[in-house]
């Protein structure tokens, strides 16, 4: 099944997958929505990207402590 930023608290709340296969699944998702940002994306679409970027790795943090952290933190680095 193909997975969308709408399924990210689903996706979350699987029992019969391990951290490792939620951490994965969302960071496709993130990429993907990277990858689709173009040339022509307006402000507002880059925005919403980063927003929803920033929920997934608040989830990944929930999962996996460190490697949320570490992609918060490079999150905020990064926009400065």
């Amino acid at each position: 099944m193909e997975y969308t930023v709408k399924d990210i608290h689903k996706i979350y709340g699987f029992t019969t997958w391990t951290d490792k296969q939620k951490v994965d699944e969302l960071l496709r998702l993130d990429a993907q929505m990277y990858c689709n940002l173009g040339t022509d994306s307006t402000a507002f679409e880059r925005t919403e990207v980063k927003k929803i970027s920033k929920n997934i790795y608040q989830i990944i943090k929930k999962i996996d402590k460190p490697t949320g952290d570490m992609f918060l933190h490079n999150e905020d680095n990064i926009k400065k």
